[in-house]
This record gives structure tokens, sequence and C-alpha cells, in this order.
């Protein structure tokens, strides 16, 4: 081979490189892709579901001790330990307890089929008894001071218990005649039970969840005073032992609050639905990001596949319980985790537009971005915080499931897809392919002409004009019919009958029949919903079962909230909010200026209002997850806020902010919009298009969180790009104008100062 030939097929060699390096590079992405595909469906089946998901009983109690003592988090502590306990051996495998302020305890037990048995159990007072080893009745918990056990050491520094004895005179009796006995054992037991319970077959499982025997000490003497129980404890073991002691020395009244059933079947039909809408919601997303930034949409759905499985996965780390709203917040994560490749895509493309080559796009739109991404996604994890701490039952589970969207929307959507990006860059092979790789023609890069910029903010008032339109619509219609306050907002009970083969005539004659006094009833293509004023009780929630059951062969789930318990939510909910725009508007004076923030938080006011105001005027059912979708639309927008204000802000550093006059400052933020634009409308199509398909395709269960987020989304979007840009025009012609009528003060001061001095 000549040196002319071996010349030729070096250059082929060399160009033929970037392609076999991009094709290899694509191999491995598909592999990715294939794998993510196999792992996401079983750790998906291995998740625990909540309730909504699979069926099971929810009901929340108010504790209260019997002495009347005040109640205190230890107390509500021992009661929840023995509740625990109670739960085994109903055979829940993944129970749900949650403490709810100083005197409340949710529990939700998924799968459960016999519910009044599990009412029984978990309303029954604890009952503590100490027992010889015949299994002899000695003593009941009446010797013992209420919740007086104590976590202590003996004298070797060990952990141990202590008992504050109330009754010592037969305290005495029984511990002095029981050192005597041939096996001189004292048996702790709570909630003995004469058939199934023996210290003889339970003796080696005495002290672990499998037996009702939580403790055998052995008696060498008679005790006057207080005791302490000693052993080989740990401290997690001795602790445990306190709580339980406590539970049975302080029996608690458990008064039921709020109940909620949902049947097996109800369970299914939810998560099937729910789950076809969200596999069609992501489709939707990728053939959308594929179609407006072609190879780089391919990049960015492998990466909502991986970030789908890492959400899972980090969902199965901490053993959560999915549940309805989590889904919601999952599908709605994805919509906003796209944002942070959307936002970034949009920076490289600017970078290519002026000329720069692919690598260098690439590294300064990764490094412009970042900035946006973090404090966009600060905003909504500020509010997920808020939501989890102040919210409760599925409002705290859409607030868990939004928290870790976040993180690892930072994790995936930002760090995985620039080292896939990257991967791809660094073949060279896309340098002369810009649209195939991100969209980017030719004739787009380096014009120089310069075209007007339109006038974005004049169309600021008409949408103004809208929104004022539908607010005092929705505010009319309030003073006339209120809003349709669902069960959550209103105390009653809510029954709903897996059949729609009953006319709402005759479901009028049943209630009164029942006797119970009617607020709605709402057939939908599935079942038939009934609302009524009358809180159920056990036996009236078993006669209406029952009633409905045989009269149309249909199963009912019945659902129960107290006053109490409404008056609690209403709190909690305007609190979260408040707290929310609080929170914001100091994060955004912080990180930008006043001027922003208070822009801003009018304009989440603003959004959350259209919410409102849309649903009083569609009379959808407002309940707890109406409030998720407000707080979740506050993080939203905010995000969609901070992208506009960090262009604006960015334009603006190249000028005199002081010197600058309203038109010149109208003409920065029309370019910050302008840049902006794009971007903001690909992020609410990406955010929409999951939730107007779970509207059409989801369960009714989360209509009117669907409904909310789809107007608050649009009305997020108008809101961020125009009355947000027009109101801070507004601040900022106002702090300069102050600024520049106080400065020539300052020096006409000076100047006379200097002339008193010279005369």
């Amino acid at each position: 081979m000549n040196r002319k030939e071996k010349k030729i097929k070096k250059e082929r060699k060399h160009m033929d490189s970037p392609k076999k390096k991009m094709l290899l590079r694509t191999g491995l992405l598909i592999i990715i892709a294939v794998i993510v595909c196999f792992l996401i469906v079983p750790l998906f089946k291995s998740l625990n579901f909540g309730l909504d998901l699979q069926g099971g009983f929810e009901i929340l109690y108010e504790v209260s001790p019997i002495d009347g003592s005040k109640m205190t988090k230890d107390k509500l502590n021992a009661t929840y330990k023995s509740m625990l306990k109670r739960i085994d051996t109903l055979g829940v495998s993944e129970p749900e307890i949650t403490l709810e302020g100083n005197d409340r305890i949710r529990v939700k037990l998924a799968g459960v089929t016999n519910k009044e048995e599990a009412r029984n159990t978990l309303s029954t007072v604890a009952t503590l008894t100490f027992r010889d080893s015949e299994d002899n009745l000695l003593m009941t918990s009446d010797v013992l001071e209420a919740g007086g056990a104590r976590l202590t050491t003996d004298a070797n520094g060990r952990p141990a218990v202590s008992l504050a004895v109330k009754d010592k005179d037969t305290f005495y009796k029984v511990t002095n005649a029981v050192k005597d006995y041939e096996n001189n054992v004292i048996v702790i037991w709570l909630d003995y039970n004469e058939m199934t319970d023996s210290y003889a077959s339970e003796a080696s499982m005495c002290g672990t969840s499998e037996s009702n025997c939580i403790s055998a000490a052995t008696v060498s003497e008679g005790f006057a005073s207080d005791v302490i129980i000693q052993g080989n404890f740990t401290e997690d073991e001795a602790t445990e032992l306190v709580d339980l002691i406590n539970s049975g020395s302080l029996p608690a009244k458990l008064t039921e609050v709020s109940s909620k059933t949902v049947g097996a079947s109800f369970g299914d039909a939810t998560l099937t639905t729910t789950m076809y809408a969200g596999i069609a919601g992501v489709l939707a997303i990728i053939i959308l990001l594929i179609g407006i930034y072609n190879f780089a949409g391919i990049i960015s759905a492998v990466s909502i596949l991986l970030y789908t499985l890492f959400v899972f996965a980090a969902f199965w780390l901490i053993g959560g319980v999915l549940t309805l709203p989590g889904i919601a917040a999952l599908i709605l994560g994805i919509g906003m985790a796209v944002d942070a490749n959307v936002l970034t895509y949009s920076r490289i493309k600017e970078e290519l537009f002026k000329g720069r080559s692919l690598e260098t796009a690439f590294k300064n739109g990764s490094k412009a971005s970042f900035g946006t991404i973090l404090d966009a996604n600060l905003t909504t994890l500020l509010v997920a915080i808020i939501m989890f701490y102040f919210g409760e039952s599925s409002v705290k589970g859409f607030a868990t499931m939004l928290i870790i969207n976040i993180i690892v929307t930072m994790v995936t959507m930002v760090f995985i897809t620039r080292i896939l990006m990257k991967m791809f860059v660094k073949t060279k092979y896309f340098d002369n392919k810009l649209q195939l790789f991100i969209g980017v023609r030719e004739e787009e890069i380096s014009v120089k002409e310069k075209k007007p910029v339109y006038n974005y903010l004049g169309l600021s008032k008409f949408f103004a004009i809208f929104s004022l339109v539908v607010i005092v619509a929705g505010a009319i219609m309030f003073t006339f019919k209120g809003m349709n306050l669902g069960i959550d907002f209103q105390a009653g009970s809510d029954i709903t009958i897996a059949t729609t083969d009953i006319s709402t005539d005759d479901l009028s004659k049943d209630l009164k029949e029942l006797d119970l006094e009617q607020v709605s009833i709402d057939v939908t293509s599935s079942e038939t919903d009934i609302r009524v004023k009358d809180e159920l009780k056990d036996d009236e929630i078993e006669k209406v079962e029952s009633y409905f059951l045989e009269k149309y062969n249909a199963s009912v789930d019945i659902g129960v909230v107290s006053n109490v318990v409404k008056q609690d939510l209403i709190t909690n909910a305007i609190f979260s909010i408040l707290i929310s725009l609080i929170g914001i508007i100091l994060y955004i004076t912080f990180r930008f200026k006043f001027s922003y923030g208070i822009s801003s938080v009018i304009c989440l006011v603003h959004d959350a209002l259209m919410m409102v105001a849309t649903v009083i005027l569609l009379r959808i059912e407002v309940n707890s997850m109406f409030i998720a979708a407000v707080l979740a639309i506050i993080g939203y927008s905010i995000n969609n806020t901070i992208v506009v204000f960090d262009r604006v802000r960015e334009n603006l550093k190249a000028k005199d902010k002081d010197k600058l006059t309203n038109d010149e400052l109208k003409e920065v933020v029309n370019i910050s919009i302008k840049e902006t634009m794009a971007r903001s409308i690909y992020t609410s199509l990406t955010t929409l298009l999951p939730v107007i398909a779970l509207l059409i395709m989801g369960s009714r269960e989360i209509l009117t969180f669907n409904v909310a987020m789809m107007v608050g989304l649009i009305a997020g979007t108008y809101s961020s790009l125009l009355l947000a840009s027009s109101l801070f025009i507004f601040f900022s012609s106002k702090i300069n104008k102050k600024k520049r009528k106080n400065k020539p003060k300052v020096k006409e001061l000076s100047e006379k100062t200097i002339k008193g001095i010279n005369d």
C-alpha cells in the first residue's frame, strides 16, 4: 500500500470515528432505556399501595385519657404503641399509623376485609394484668400510677424500667407471696386472652411482638414502694416496654371522628385508570419533546424513564405507601421535571444562535441554566415541605411524593441528562447536524438583523381584565350559592354505591327511609355518590351498608367526617397557603429584590383566586385535594415566574438600573419575555399533558385536583409571563422615581453646605 492510499484510509477512518462513537453510544442509550423499562414494572409492583388503590379501611381517632388528665405527646405515643401491637393481630402487612397534633391518631389499614373487626380491635381499651406462671390473675393496672412507667438504669448502668406504684399495700401482698412460689415470676400481659395466651407456651416469646406477654420478672422479696424491672435490656427494648406498660396502665378513650372505607374493586379500578392516564401523559410528553428537540428529546425521554425508576426506588427505600395523591404528584412531577431539560436546551440553543460551537454552547448553556433551575426547585421544595408539615392525610402523601420528585429532578434531569448529552456532544458527530441534535436550523445561526421586539406587556391588560371577570363572577356565585364543599370540609357522611342503575328519586326515598338528611346525589359513569349531613356511627354505618347491599346488590363505601375535623382542615389549609406565600416572598426578596418578591406573590394570589373562582363557577366539589392543587400551583407558578425574573435580572446587569426610563425598562422586560416565552409554553404543555390525561382517563377521586391544576397551569403561565412582569415594572418605577426624587435633594444640600463654608 503506497503513501497516498494510507493517507486516504487514515482520513476515512478519522471521518468514520464520530459516526461509530455516536452509534455505539446510541446503542448504550437504548440498552439503558430497555433495562429501566424492565426494572420499573417489578419495582412498581413491590411498592406498598394505600387503601385508595387496593381497598381497605381508614379511621381517625381523638385520644383522651379515661382518668381525665391532660393528653401529652408521651401518652399519645403510648396509645400508638398499644394500637400497633393490636394491628398485628389483624394480619395487615403494611399498616399506616400517624400521630396528628397532640390528641389524634390516624390509622390506615390497606387490604383489610373485615372493617368491623378492625374497628372493634382498635378501639378496645388496652388492659394490663399481672399474672403468675400458671396464668392466675394477681393484679390489674389499678396498682400502678397512670402512665407511671419510666426509662431508668439499674445499679450497673444498664437500661431498666421504673414502675410508679399507687396501691403499695396490694403490691406488697402480691410480691411477698410470689417470692415464695416455686416459679417466683410475675408475668405482665397486655390484652391477655384466656383462650389463646399461656405463659407455659409463650415464655420463650415473652417480650417480642409475637406474644401478648410483655415481661416476666423474677420476684425475690416483697415490695412496698416503686420498683425497677431489670434484665439484659437494650435501650430500645426498655423504651418499648415503658410504652407498652403505660398504654395498659393509662387506658385511653378513643373517639372516632372520621372514617373511610374503600372496597377492593374501587381500589383496583382507581389504580388501573390512573396508571393508564399516567402512561398516556408521559408518552405525550416524550412525543412532544422529540418533536421539538429531535435527538436531544430522545435523551430527555431516557431521562424521564430514569427519573420514574429513581422516584419509585426512593419511595420503596423509605417504605412509603403509594396513594392516589402520590401518583398524581408523580405524574405532575414528571411534567415539572422536564422543565429542567427545557431550560437547559433553551440556553444551549441561544448559545448556538450566537454562532458558538456545539461543545461551547453545551458548556455555557448548562452553566447559565443551573442557577435558574436551582432557584425554581428550591421554591417548590419550600412549598412541599410546608404542605408536609401542616397538611393532613392525602395532602401529606402528595407532599411526600413532591419532595422526592424535586430531589430526584436535581439528580436525574440536571446531572444525569447533562452526562448523557455530553457523551454525544463529545463524539463531534452532531457538530454540523445541529437541527438533528437539538432543532437549530442553519439559517437561524448568527442572524445579525434585529427584529423589533413585540410589545408583550401590552397584552397584560387583556389578561388582567379576563382574570378580573372570572374572579368577580366567582365571587358573585359564591355570594349566592357558596362553594360545593366536599365531605372533607363539610361534616357529614359520604356514601358511594358501586352501581348506576338507581334513579335519584329512588335514592331520595331510600334516604328518607333511613332517616338521613340528603345534601347531594351524584351519578357518574361507574358509581353513585351520596352525601348526607348525618355523622354516621358504627351501628348506623352497618345498617346503611346492609340496606343498599340487600336492596340493590351493590357494594358500599362510607366515609364520615366530624365537625371537629372539618374545622381543623380549613384552618390547616388557610395556614399552609399563608405560610407558603410568606416563605416565597422572603426567599425571592433574598435572592432577587423586594419588587420581584411582591410581584410574584400578587400573581400567586391571582392564580389561587382563578382556581377558586373556576371551581365555584363549575360547581366542582372542593376537598382536601383541592388544597393540594392550590399549593402545587403556588410552587409551580413561582417556578415559572423565577425563570422570567432571572432573565430580566440578567438583562438588567448591562444597564444602569437607576437611570433607566420607564420605556427603557419596558423594553428590557419585553426582551426577557420574548427570550423565555417558548420555554414557558413548552414547560406548561409538558405539565398540562399528564393533567389532561388524568382528567380524561383518571379516577373521579382526583377530578377536583385535575380541574384545579389545569386552570392553575393556564393562569400561572400568563400571570408569570405578563402580569408579574407588569407588576415588576410598576413597583420598580415607583422605587426608581423615589430614588431620583431624593438624589437631587442630597446634591443641593451638599452644595449649600459647601457655599456656607466658603462664605
